[in-house]
Formats: C-alpha cells, structure tokens, sequence
C-alpha cells in the first residue's frame, strides 16, 4: 500500500520512442498537497512524464500511481486529474465560459445547474469572471492561460498537472501566474506537479524541486525548498540555492 502522505509516487519508469530511449528509471513522489516542480533540460522528457502520469501514454516498465490507484494508459477515471499544457488550446469558437465548460462535458454531458455555477467559480478564482462572454483571439496570451487553469480547476482536481505553462509569456505576466498559481494551490490545497525548465521559476514556486538529467533521463537529484513565502530570488537564502540546484543542473 502506498504511503498516506504521498499523491503521486513514480518507481522505475522507463519509456521508449523506437529505440531511443527517454524515460531510465525514473523514481520520485510528490506528497499530497505538495507543489513539486521537475526541472530538466528541453527534449528531457519531462512532457513526456506528465502525460504518463495524466493517463494519456503508455510506457515501457516500472509503477505509476495517483493518489492510491495505479495508472494505466487510457484509463483517465482513476482520479480526477486536472492538466494544463504548454499552449492553452482554447477552441476560438468557444466563449471563455465555454471553454471552462469543455471540460466538465467532455466528462459528464449534459451540466447540471450545479456545475455551472462551479464554472463560474473557477472563473471569478482566476480573476476572469468579467470577460466570461470573450472569445480567446480578444484576450492576452496571460489571459488565455488563465482560462486553461479555469478549465482544469473547473472538473475539481485533487492533482494538477502543469506542462510548463507559462512559457513565452512576458515578464509581467509570467510573473502574476506564478503568483496565481500559488494562491489557487493554496486556496484549493492541490497536489501540483508543474514542469519547468527555468530554474528560477522553480525555487519561486516549489516546496520541493526533482531535478532531471538529460536524455536518456534519470532524476539527478530531489531538493527540498525550504524558504519563506513570498520568495524574494534577490534573497540571498535563494541566491544559495539557486546556485546550489545550478550545480545539480549542469553537472
């Protein structure tokens, strides 16, 4: 049986395309309730992870499971997952609160009155409840990313899984979704698996940091994130780290 603390735990994954191989042995847990980031180099196979995990690829060897129940590709009713992904992939003839809705149809049907007012919850919760009538092509690249959180939080996840969902936005509004990200974790008390390969962005976000080597990928070390919120990265307690997790980083 697994251990009560932990929400995702991942022993011995291996996974192949042909005969290139990405995933060798991968082993880490996130505990419950816990916002964990991986931390990898581009073309790692930290994507690749995260879709494993959500059910959505298969893999070649070793043990997947969320919270209590072993994953198995295909089967997405194990827990109710929610994921976000690099790009928001809104449908552009969907309103915003169409598209918080996408989700819960795609796994219900028909909504009862119950689940739309949880839709508009999530919206008003990621700070969108006035432009719910919008199409995605009137919004910000921030804000439309704010609508593929809405439409994770909106099936009412215990686990969250993030694909680095922040990349090619600004400074300004990468920087208000970590800060987004933090309060709805903490508000919600998600299990939060969010994939970067911004060391900075991690020591922001994380509680604990699993860092990745490159292809083919074993984890290179788990380091805890011991520090104060709301992190300062001009702290020097996070300037230590940040050296600390760089020499794991490039070693």
């Amino acid at each position: 049986m697994e251990a009560l603390t932990a929400s995702i735990s991942v022993e011995g994954l291996r996974k192949s395309f042909g005969g290139l191989l990405v995933l060798d042995g991968v082993t880490f847990t996130v505990d419950r309730g816990e916002l964990c980031c991986v931390l990898g180099p581009s073309g790692c196979g930290k994507t690749t992870l995260l879709r494993i995990i959500a059910g959505l690829l298969g893999f070649d060897s070793g043990r997947v499971v969320v919270e209590g129940v072993e994953v198995r590709p295909g089967r997405r009713a194990y827990c109710e997952v929610g994921v976000v992904f690099q790009e928001p992939r809104l449908l552009k003839w969907r309103t915003v609160r169409e598209n918080v809705r996408l989700g819960l149809e795609l796994r219900k049907g028909r909504l009862s009155a119950e689940d739309e007012v949880a839709v508009d919850e999530c919206l008003k919760l990621v700070g969108l409840d006035g432009y719910a009538d919008a199409y995605p092509h009137e919004l910000s690249g921030g804000m439309r990313q704010r609508v593929a959180l809405a439409r994770a939080l909106a099936v009412k996840p215990r686990v969250l899984l993030m694909d680095e969902p922040l990349t090619g936005l600004d400074v300004r509004a990468r920087r208000e979704l970590q800060d987004e990200i933090l309060r709805v974790w903490r508000r919600e008390g998600l299990t939060v698996l969010f994939v970067t390969h911004d060391l900075r962005e991690a020591i922001y976000l994380a509680e604990k940091i699993v860092v990745f080597s490159d292809k083919p990928t074993k984890v290179k070390a788990v380091v805890p994130v011991d520090l104060p919120r709301p992190r300062d990265l001009s702290d020097p307690a996070c300037a230590r780290l940040e050296e600390e997790v760089r020499g794991l980083f490039y070693a």
